[in-house]
Parts: C-alpha cells; structure tokens; sequence
C-alpha cells in the first residue's frame, strides 16, 4: 500500500466530531490530496510527513461563520467606542467609505492569517461596504494566498440616510447593481465541488441598511443560483423599533415576508427573538452565527443560544467585525461562548464539548458543508488543528483534556491544517511575507483613519 500524503500520530487525544462524537486516546488521522482517509488508535500506518502529536489535542479546524474583516483597518478606533450599535456604526461609515480594493485585500491578508493563528481553517466573510469595485474579487486572492477555505459573501447597503436608513449615500449602491455583481461573482468563483476551497454567498446587510424590495430580489436570486443567504437580524433593541415603524412588523417577520425563512440562510447576532421567532427559525432550518465578544463589547444583550439550538436552529460561532470584537481568535470566541452559556442559563447549560460542536458541526451547518468539514471522517477535509496541551496552563487538568482545554488557557493551536497543507506550523505562519504585509496593513489604515 503507498503511504499517505500525511499522518498526524500519537495524539493523546483525537476529537472526531462524527455521528458518536468518537474520543480517541492515542489517535492518528491519515491524509491524501487534502482528504481524510482514515482514522485510528494506536500505530500509525505510514505516511510520507509526519506530525507528532504527543502531548497534544487534535480537533477539526474549528469555523468562523461571522466576520467583516475589513474592520481591521479601524479596530479599537477611539471615537467609535461609545454608545449604541447605530451610534457604532454611524461612527465608522465615513471611514469605511474611503475603502479601494488595495485595503480590502490587505486587510483580508492579515485578518485570515490572524484567524489561522486561533484555530481556524474555514471563515466566511461579510462584505457590505462597497464604494468602489473589485472588493470580493481582491477577498479571494487573498483568500488564495493565504490558504484558507473561504466562504465570500456579496454584502450590500441600498437604503441610505435620505431614504430613511442607516448608511450614509457615499456607501450604498443600486438594486440592479448589487444582483449583476452577485451573479458575477458566483459565475466567476462559486465552486459546488466537494472540498472546495472558495463559495459564494448573497449578504444584504440588514434590515435597516436595505430596501425590502433587494432583500426579496436577493433571495430570489439565490434560489436561481442556488447559493446561501446571509444576513444579520434581531442584533438589537433599536432594529426592532426601526422595523416596527418602517413596516410594521418585527425583524423575522419582515425576514419572512422578503422570503428568507429557509434552511438555505443563516443570520448573525440573533440576540432578540421572542420565544415564537425561536420556534420559526428552527422551523425553517435557518442558522444562526453567535458573536460572543461582540455580544459583549456592544452591550447589544446575549443570544439565546440554548433555546435557538433546542428549536433546531444550527448555532454556529463568528468573531464579527474587527471593529467590534477587535480580537479575531476564534479560541477565545469559543470559550466566551462556553462561558455565556453558563452566565446565561447555568453552570450545566454549556459544557467546553457544546461549544466545540458549536464551532465545528453547527458551523458546517450554518454554512452548508455538513460532512465536509468540522468533522474528520473519511471522506472530510483535511482541514485540523493541533493543540499543545502540556505546561502551566493545563497542570492538573488531567481527567478531561477537552474541558481542560477550552476552561484553561489561554491557547493557540501548534499547526493548522488545511486542505492537507500546513498554515501554522509550531505556532507560526508558514508564510513567508507577514513582515511586508502587515507593513501595507499599517499604511493602508492610517490612510483610512487620516492620521
């Protein structure tokens, strides 16, 4: 028999995420052409790389389904730090408006490699802010380069401040423009292969940033192309008044009403539905990303993840804007999520195994690769991550490294994985340019910010 393109051998414990959530002591995961082909205890077949996992939690790579990178060029910005969501925002839209295809690539560049470095191997991203053209196709190189599985999803704003919305009129763009660049784009780069690398999503941004009558045209438009839906709802208590006035009713009505309730969306935040909105986002299958820090940072309240994942709603993990969450580690972002749960609804209402399936299965789910990654299985993307569990951190964590590993910490993971191909390895990025680019990063953000 040929060895395998790679092993990863003699983890003391191998997290499989399969149909028995398989725990294996001593575990092995052998990899050819970027697939998972087996996985075991005990010696390891041969492979021609080896990784040595001794000491060390091996999982898959865990999912990010919530993000604006872009952000990045105006993380922890001062003026923005007070106030509302809408005062937030506010705040921020004359500046993203500035925004050319050079700063989104870079910053797409430096925000998926800060995610490799917390444990991630699939991110989607929400880009809204469209000024200028070009702004996805500069997100996939990236994408590309960095080597990571990457989800774009074709954000839009149609309804400015004169038209009674949130954004200024620098940033939105006509209906007939943002569907012709949506088809584009999928035409262009939507990949329905298994183990693709690069989809494409339909993204209106919300609620009070676009018109009715695109958010019914997108879904529309998705059921022709057969893509996914995305967009954010019940994020806050001033969304539901705006809907209740502009069209009388709350946010998941109006989300139905445009033809959304579906299994083939999934929204961030969802942190204000009423117990019946719970009940009909299970109903339709509709995925939900949860963003802890960012629940936190803008004091927006806290999702009702226990209730929306008993409803059956895929509950996956987003580390949001890098603007509001400021820390894309999607570690941390699953630890918050553990903790929240427990803040929430008591110590036994999240265990560190719930939010780990939160990040891997629930995410896959979210968006829509259930079987093909978040899971290592025959057949499933080799895309992993290696924690190192020795040290102070983890000193008498002994019966239970899983919950030892997400109650300790902090981590990072030592490799990353993806597609069979290491990004991380001994906790840097293989990467050979980061220098240079986080020197373009630095100009492009001062640029944006005028200082």
């Amino acid at each position: 028999m040929e060895p395998y393109d790679l092993i990863i051998r003699n983890a003391d414990l191998l997290v499989t995420m399969d149909l028995q959530r398989s725990e294996l002591r001593n575990g092995w995961v052998a990899i050819t052409g970027g697939v998972v082909m087996a996985t075991g205890t005990g010696p390891a077949p041969d492979g021609r790389e080896i990784v040595d996992a001794t000491g060390c939690l091996v999982t898959p790579g865990l999912i990010n389904t919530h993000h604006h990178i872009y952000q990045n060029l105006t993380r922890a910005y001062a003026p923005s730090l007070r106030g509302t969501l809408f005062d937030w925002l506010k705040t921020l839209y004359p500046l993203w408006a500035n925004l050319d295809a050079e700063a989104v690539y870079i910053s797409t560049w430096i925000g998926l490699a800060e995610l490799a470095l917390g444990g991630c191997t699939t991110t989607m991203d929400h880009m809204y802010v469209h000024p200028r053209s070009g702004f996805i196709d500069a997100q996939i190189t990236a994408a590309n380069e960095v080597g990571l599985r990457f989800h774009a999803t074709r954000g839009s704003m149609s309804l400015s401040e004169k038209d009674g919305g949130l954004p200024p009129d620098s940033v939105v763009q006509n209906d007939d423009d943002i569907l012709a660049d949506s088809a584009r784009l999928v035409a262009a780069y939507h990949d329905r292969s298994t183990h693709a690398m690069v989809q494409i999503a339909l993204a209106p941004c919300s609620p009070f940033s676009v018109t009715p009558q695109l958010m019914t045209r997108t879904a529309e438009l998705a059921v022709q192309l057969d893509v996914r839906l995305h967009t954010h709802l019940a994020e806050d208590t001033a969304e539901d008044a705006y809907c209740l006035s502009q069209f009388g009713c709350r946010p998941v009505e109006h989300f139905e009403n445009c033809g959304w309730g579906s299994s083939r969306s999934w929204v961030a935040h969802c942190i204000q539905p009423n117990a019946a909105e719970v009940a009909r986002l299970g109903a339709w299958g509709t995925g939900a990303a949860h963003c802890p820090s960012s629940n936190l940072i803008l004091a927006a309240g806290l999702a009702p993840v226990r209730e929306l994942r008993a409803a059956g709603v895929p509950v996956g993990i987003g580390c949001d804007g890098s603007s509001s969450a400021d820390s894309a580690h999607l570690w941390t972002e699953t630890r918050n999520a553990m903790l929240l749960g427990k803040f929430r609804n008591g110590p036994g209402a999240m265990s560190a195994r719930d939010a780990l399936e939160m990040a891997t299965l629930d995410g896959a789910r979210c968006l829509g690769r259930e079987g093909e990654i978040g899971v290592l299985v025959p057949g499933a993307c080799a895309d992993i991550a290696v924690w190192p569990l020795g040290g102070i951190r983890m000193a008498g964590a002994h019966s239970d490294p899983v919950e030892g590993w997400l109650r300790g910490g902090p981590f990072n993971p030592r490799d990353v994985i993806v597609n069979g191909r290491r990004v991380v390895l001994g906790g840097e990025l293989t990467l050979r340019n980061v220098d240079e680019m986080l020197a373009r990063h630095a100009t492009a953000a001062h640029a944006l910010q005028g200082n």
